[in-house]
C-alpha cells in the first residue's frame, strides 16, 4: 500500500489541477482577426472567424465609426438605419450611427450633429473627421487596432489629432470594445459645454424604451426634432446605473457605468459602457435617451446641470486629452451588477 500512496496522490493532484482548468477553459479568451478592405474604406474584426465589428470611414459618413456591432450570438445590437434600415426602426437622427466619438462645440463647430440631414450630407457648422491610416496587431487574448484621424473645420482647418486604440476581446458569451482615444490640439481648441457628446452607440430598436408618445428635443443650435411614437412590440429596453438609477431618469446623472438591457427576440442582451478614472470629470454625466442614444459625456456640465455649474473644457495647442471607454456586450443572460462592477474595475486598472 505504501508504494501507491504515492502514485495516487499524483493523480489526484493532476486531477484536480486538470479540472480547474477545464472550468476556466469556459472564459477562455477567442481568437480576433482582422480583415482589411481599402477600397471598401472598412477594417472587419472577428472572433473566431466570425464578423464582430467592422471600423469604417465612408465618404457619405461625417467620421469613422464601428458597425455593425454583434454578439456572440449573431444578433445584431446596433440600428441599422441610415446604412442598413430595418423594419421597424426609427428614422430620426440619421448621424447617430453604430459607435462614435465625436463633439458638438470644437471651437464654435459641430462635430457630433453633421449629416443630421441623412447620408452624404454636411451641415453649415459642421465638422468632419477624417480617417488616415491604421495598423493592426492581433495578439494573444486581443486584437488591437490603431487608428489615426484628423478633426477638420467646415473651411479645411485642422483643429485635433486623433490617436485612438481598439481593444477588441471576446469569451464565450462576452465582448468588449476598449476605446482609448487621445486628442492632441493643432492649435487652441476649446470645447464649450454642450449635451450634443460624445463617446456614443445607437441601440437597436428591440433595446429602447416603450414609445409614450411624440418628444422633442433639441440640437445645440437650437433645431427642433420630434421622436414619434411607434409600436411597442418587441420593445424591452432598460437604463441601470452604477448608482441605482433607472429608466428615463438616468439622462443628465452621473455614474462610474450604466447598462443598457433588453431582449431582441430570444436573445437577452446587457449592453454597457465603463468611464474610466483616469478620464476628465469622473465619473461621466449619461446623455441617454429612451429612443436607444446611449452616450458618455464628460464635458457638457452646464447642459446637465441646467446652468447651475460649467466646465468649458479647452486643449491648448501643443497638449492632449486622452478618453478612455469600455463596452460590454452579453449574449443570452443580462450581466449582474457585481459582474458589471468587475469588469469596470478591470477597466479601472488595465489603462
Amino acid at each position: 500500500m505504501k508504494n501507491l500512496f504515492i502514485p495516487i496522490l499524483l493523480f489526484l493532484i493532476a486531477f484536480y489541477y486538470t479540472s480547474c482548468s477545464s472550468g476556466s477553459n469556459k472564459q477562455k479568451y477567442e481568437s480576433i482577426t482582422f480583415i482589411e478592405d481599402s477600397q471598401g474604406k472598412k477594417i472587419d474584426v472577428l472572433v473566431e472567424g466570425e464578423l464582430f465589428t467592422s471600423y469604417q470611414w465612408p465618404d457619405n459618413v461625417c467620421k469613422p465609426i464601428l458597425y455593425p456591432i454583434i454578439n456572440t450570438n449573431g444578433t445584431t445590437i446596433t440600428r441599422g438605419f441610415p446604412i442598413e434600415p430595418r423594419v421597424g426602426e426609427r428614422v430620426d437622427h440619421p448621424h447617430q450611427i453604430g459607435m462614435w466619438f465625436t463633439y458638438g462645440n470644437v471651437n464654435g463647430y459641430d462635430f457630433w450633429g453633421n449629416g443630421s440631414k441623412g447620408l452624404g450630407t454636411k451641415n453649415e457648422k459642421g465638422g468632419v473627421i477624417k480617417h488616415k491610416n491604421s495598423q493592426i496587431s492581433e495578439k494573444r487574448n486581443e486584437g488591437v487596432l490603431t487608428t489615426l484621424e484628423v478633426w477638420q473645420a467646415p473651411t479645411g482647418e485642422e483643429l485635433l489629432n486623433e490617436q485612438t486604440e481598439f481593444h477588441f476581446l471576446a469569451t464565450n458569451d462576452i465582448r468588449i470594445i476598449d476605446r482609448i482615444t487621445t486628442l492632441t490640439a493643432i492649435k487652441d481648441v476649446s470645447m464649450a459645454d454642450t449635451k450634443e457628446g460624445m463617446f456614443g452607440i445607437r441601440a437597436a430598436r428591440e433595446l429602447e424604451f416603450p414609445s409614450e408618445g411624440k418628444i422633442t428635443f433639441y440640437s445645440a443650435d437650437g433645431t427642433p426634432t420630434t421622436v414619434e411614437a411607434a409600436s411597442n412590440e418587441g420593445i424591452t429596453g432598460n437604463y441601470l446605473s452604477s448608482e441605482g438609477v433607472t429608466g428615463v431618469e438616468v439622462w443628465g446623472t452621473r455614474a462610474r457605468w450604466m447598462s443598457l438591457y433588453g431582449n431582441i427576440k430570444n436573445d437577452n442582451i446587457s449592453l454597457v459602457i465603463c468611464d474610466h478614472p483616469k478620464n476628465i470629470n469622473y465619473p461621466t454625466y449619461w446623455h441617454a435617451r429612451g429612443y436607444g442614444l446611449f452616450a458618455a459625456n464628460p464635458l457638457g456640465v452646464k447642459d446637465f446641470t441646467n446652468g447651475k455649474d460649467s466646465l468649458n473644457f479647452s486643449i491648448p495647442k501643443g497638449q492632449s486629452e486622452t478618453f478612455r471607454y469600455r463596452v460590454i456586450i452579453s449574449s443570452g443572460r443580462h450581466l449582474s451588477e457585481d459582474e458589471i462592477t468587475k469588469f469596470a474595475d478591470d477597466f479601472a486598472g488595465k489603462y
